[in-house]
């Protein structure tokens, strides 16, 4: 089976007639860490909406491996392509940290003890652990989104696709969000305004500017060009400042 997500040539233009993306065009192969940049309004969550099926494209296609997203196709690809959005409260809405991990795979029909040992080590991988019990409401932001990403990780997905990850966490939670996604083998495609992170640990970055791509290379060579940043609503990572 194919491990890539492909983008081919593909639109999206909104209710209002927003054209969100104008022909975007890329592969993000096995095993890559990916960073897709550009500014407010550049369509970098319009893209990540469309990896698995939140939204489909108004014109072009998206192919996950040897499926070409489609109605039919939705369910198999949302099983391979998992999605942690921006605001963990948008992923968090059962009672309980368990209950909210556990959904994904009890949905699956999974057995009882499978369940518990997925929520279990998604929850280790997170160190939440210890917080199996709590509401998720009663979590720190940082741990919140940290439980958001569990709750797709316990889907054991080939793909990630993380919007913003680092946003809003104070130092500590930032750095805590770093370590842990060091430890994903997953194929990771990160959309986020955190140059730093970027710079430290994705080798290749995707930039994206009114729906099109401006540039696809080594992360270390795009984020010392400063024209190019500047053109793009974008700043000097402070390693090369």
């Amino acid at each position: 089976m194919s491990c890539s997500i492909v983008y081919d040539n593909v639109h999206y233009t909104y209710q209002d007639g927003t054209q969100a993306l104008r022909g975007l065009s890329f592969t993000l192969g096995h095993g890559e860490h990916v960073a897709l940049l550009g500014p407010n309004g550049a369509g970098k969550s319009t893209a990540m909406l469309l990896s698995n099926g939140v939204l489909m494209p108004s014109s072009g296609e998206v192919r996950v491996g040897d499926l070409t997203l489609s109605k039919e196709t939705l369910v198999r690809i949302r099983q391979r392509v998992g999605l942690v959005f921006q605001d963990p409260d948008d992923q968090l809405f059962m009672t309980t940290v368990y209950e909210d991990v556990a959904f994904g795979p009890s949905n699956m029909k999974l057995n009882k003890k499978e369940i518990e040992q997925r929520v279990t080590s998604a929850l280790e991988a997170v160190s939440l652990l210890k917080e199996v019990k709590k509401s998720p409401q009663d979590l720190s932001f940082g741990q919140k989104k940290r439980a958001a990403l569990a709750t797709i990780l316990v889907m054991e997905p080939d793909f990630l696709i993380l919007d913003e990850p680092s946003s809003n966490l104070d130092p500590r939670g930032r750095r805590q969000m770093m370590e842990l996604l060091r430890t994903i083998d997953a194929t990771m495609l990160i959309a986020t305004h955190d140059l730093d992170l970027v710079w430290e640990m994705l080798p290749r970055s995707i930039i994206i500017d009114e729906g099109k791509i401006v540039a696809d290379g080594p992360t270390k060579e795009l984020l010392q060009n400063k024209a190019l940043l500047t053109a793009h609503g974008l700043e000097l990572p402070n390693a090369v400042r």
